[in-house]
């Protein structure tokens, strides 16, 4: 979820935005968490957790190594 929102803020907030000074960035970054916690909705998960992991490993087979 953590990286969900990271990817959220850059495109909406940071991403092709000017900023003069690192003052200017955490204002920036600030005045869009505000915001978003304005609007916020939580985030809905449309598949259970075993419907997602047999999709996110397909094709990752981990080697089993003895050393």
């Amino acid at each position: 979820m953590v990286e969900i929102f990271f990817g959220i803020i850059t495109r909406q907030a940071i991403r092709r935005g000017t900023f003069t000074s690192v003052k200017d960035l955490t204002a920036a970054i600030g005045i869009y968490i505000d915001a978003w916690n304005e609007r916020c909705e939580p985030f809905v998960w449309t598949k259970t957790a075993d419907e997602i992991i047999p999709q996110a490993t397909r094709g990752k087979h981990t080697s089993i190594a003895r050393h």
